[in-house]
């Protein structure tokens, strides 16, 4: 767990950089590059395993951190992990809201369930 909890620090401080430095597009073409791995560790982590590392990561993470940067490293940890994950980019029109998340077949594995009900899908990436 402590080396999930590390790597899910090190992917956010990754899409800091990416996002404070670099252009939407640049982060949008590093997790369309990423595709999942195969696991080589013989204890496979869940899902849920390194949603809560991610979780983890940012409670201890100098800085507030934005839905798009969480959901850009949680889809590369997952990937990483074997997971095919998905981000997702949302927006609602009244008021005008836009929120990141991630999904994994179809489910939403790092925030509310009903996120398809409140936003309208943007983007997959």
């Amino acid at each position: 767990m402590k080396r999930s909890i590390a790597e899910s620090y090190l992917f956010l401080l990754r899409f800091e950089f990416v996002m404070a430095f670099r252009t939407l597009r640049s982060l949008h073409s590093h997790l369309k590059e990423a595709v999942a791995n195969t696991p080589q560790s013989r204890h496979l982590a869940t899902t849920e395993e390194l949603c809560h590392a991610m979780d983890l990561a940012c409670v201890f993470y100098p800085k507030r951190v934005l839905c798009l940067q969480r959901s850009a490293a949680t889809a590369l940890l997952l990937r990483r992990h074997g997971i095919p994950a998905e981000m997702v980019i949302g927006a609602k029109m009244l008021p005008f809201r836009s929120h990141a998340w991630v999904e994994v077949s179809g489910e939403v594995v790092n925030d509310k369930p009903y996120m398809h009900e409140i936003y309208q899908v943007l983007e997959r990436c």
